[in-house]
C-alpha cells in the first residue's frame, strides 16, 4: 500500500519577507534621522520638492525593503529557517526603526 508522507514545507520565503519588512522599517528610521539631522542628507533625499526629503527617505526605504526581500528569498527559498531568531532580529529592527521616526527620540539623539 502506498503511504503518503508529508514533507516539511520550507519556511524560508516567509522568513525572508519578515526580515525584509524589518530591514525596510529600520532603513526608514535611519534615513529619517539622517534627513532631519543633516542638511546635506536632506538635500540628497529631496527627490520631489513639494514633499521635501521625505520623498527620498521613503523611496530609498522601499528600495532597501525590496533588495532585502530579494536577497533573503534567494538564500532561504528551500531552507527551513529558525523563526525564533528571525522574529527576534525583526522585532529589534522594527522597534529601532519606530524609535528613529519618533520625533522626541530623534530630538534626543540630535541633542535638541
Amino acid at each position: 500500500m502506498n503511504e503518503l508522507r508529508s514533507s516539511p514545507v520550507a519556511n524560508g520565503n516567509g522568513a525572508a519577507a519578515i526580515m525584509a519588512v524589518a530591514a525596510g522599517c529600520l532603513a526608514l528610521g535611519i534615513f529619517s534621522l539622517a534627513g532631519d539631522a543633516s542638511p546635506a542628507a536632506a538635500a540628497l533625499f529631496n527627490i520631489w520638492k513639494p514633499t521635501g526629503p521625505l520623498s527620498g527617505v521613503t523611496t530609498l526605504a522601499i528600495v532597501v525593503w525590496l533588495a532585502t526581500w530579494l536577497f533573503f528569498s534567494r538564500r532561504w527559498t528551500k531552507r527551513d529557517v529558525n523563526f525564533k531568531r528571525v522574529n527576534l532580529a525583526a522585532a529589534i529592527m522594527i522597534i529601532a526603526g519606530l524609535l528613529l521616526t519618533f520625533p522626541p527620540f530623534m530630538d534626543f539623539l540630535q541633542g535638541k
